[in-house]
């Protein structure tokens, strides 16, 4: 529950945001010189590009949390027991070791999204988020 309130919190910032500079890029716009009209133009687009920015990163948590709830709920997702260094990070040889099952598992069934969530749910505790959102984005892919 706190991160969703954390998210809200900084979407309505950034909404909030969007709103006063959007105003500014407006008054920009009437300025009637040439350098206001593109300065207007720059300072619309970029409030509106952060906020598709948002609404993508807001709609992909979404969907990975659906596809958490379905593995959940067929009793799929992996138990989180790893032992963890004080930081809470995971520890390092027990990362490697989920992952390579996880990779495994994945091997064995590359059309399975269930392998591919769990493959994700791996990468993110060996703290490489990069490949962690592509396993889960493929995951989506062959969920659908």
């Amino acid at each position: 529950m706190r991160t969703k309130t954390t998210i809200a919190l900084l979407v309505l910032v950034l909404v909030f945001y969007a709103v006063l500079i959007g105003l500014k890029g407006i008054a920009l716009l009437d300025s009637g010189s040439r350098v206001g009209a593109v300065l207007g133009v720059a300072v619309l687009l970029l409030p509106g590009l952060g906020l598709l920015l948002i609404w993508q990163e807001v709609a992909f948590g979404r969907r990975t949390a659906a596809l958490a709830r379905d593995l959940d709920a067929e009793h799929g997702l992996p138990v989180d027991d790893l032992p963890r260094r004080p930081s809470g990070r995971v520890d390092r040889s027990a990362a490697d070791a989920f992952f390579r099952r996880m990779r495994a598992e994945t091997e064995r069934s590359p059309d399975d999204w269930r392998a591919w969530f769990r493959l994700a749910l791996a990468y993110d505790a060996a703290g490489d988020r990069t490949r962690a959102r592509a396993a889960a984005r493929h995951a989506l892919a062959l969920h659908r």
